[in-house]
Formats: structure tokens, C-alpha cells, sequence
């Protein structure tokens, strides 16, 4: 009897982090500006280090949240100001296994640091605008 409370309980604790989660993404993106988008957060080669998020245009940020996360805050944040897309380009190997179908990855640049994301070809155009609509003197990425 004890095993079947323990897993009953164990049950419903899962349960209630699945709910959790949707719960929260569902906050996320009923703010709006948001878009189903992959980031890269290592970078050992082969198609690994990408994770699944949401990415949130605030003003001159994007706010990258984890998929599967409670923490009500970004994990990345991207300045609009320092951001720059250095090229565009097709999953390959292994990244097709861990990223979404027909995702494009983009290749970018925060200062001197790498960044890479995926989002679907629709999100590509939306962030594209976003990044162009910069303030006057602001660098125009290529």
C-alpha cells in the first residue's frame, strides 16, 4: 500500500510541474511578440548544445526562456544594440535531429561572442524586421 501512495504521489507531483510549465509558457506567450526559437548554448560541434525556448521581443531585447523551465526570468537576453547576423543557413548532421523542421539557423554575433538560433522561416522574416527597425545611428546588421 505504501509503494502505490508514494507512486501516486510521485504521479501527481509530474503532474503538477507539467502543468506548471504550460502555465507558464502560456503567460509568456500571451504578452505576445514571442516565437518558438532555439538557441545553441554549447558549443561542442556535431549538432549539440541546442535547446528548445521561446523568444520574447521586448523594446530593443530579445528575451530567450527555456522550454522546460519554472524560472519566470529569461535565461539570454540579446540587445537589439549589439546584436548582429553574420549568416544564415540549413541545419546540418545532427542538428536536424534536435531542432524543428525546416528550421533556419542564424548565426549572429553579441560583440565579440558567438550566438546561434533557429526559428522556423516565418520567425526568420519577423526577426529580421526587428533587428533593421533599430534606432537612427544604431549598426545595421549584414
Amino acid at each position: 500500500m505504501l509503494v502505490l501512495e508514494i507512486a501516486l504521489g510521485l504521479l501527481l507531483l509530474a503532474l503538477s510541474l507539467l502543468g506548471a510549465v504550460a502555465v507558464r509558457r502560456r503567460g509568456l506567450q500571451a504578452a505576445g511578440g514571442t516565437v518558438e526559437l532555439s538557441l545553441r548554448l554549447k558549443r561542442p560541434g556535431h549538432g549539440r548544445g541546442w535547446v528548445n525556448g521561446v523568444g520574447r521581443f521586448v523594446d530593443d531585447e530579445l528575451r530567450w526562456y527555456r522550454v522546460f523551465s519554472l524560472s519566470p526570468r529569461p535565461r539570454r537576453v540579446l540587445s537589439r544594440r549589439t546584436l548582429e547576423v553574420v549568416r544564415r543557413r540549413a541545419p546540418s548532421g545532427a542538428e536536424h535531429l534536435a531542432l524543428l523542421d525546416g528550421a533556419v539557423v542564424m548565426e549572429c554575433r553579441v560583440g565579440d561572442r558567438p550566438v546561434e538560433l533557429a526559428m522556423q522561416p516565418s520567425a526568420v522574416t519577423g526577426f529580421l524586421a526587428w533587428l533593421e527597425s533599430r534606432p537612427p545611428g544604431a549598426t545595421l546588421p549584414v
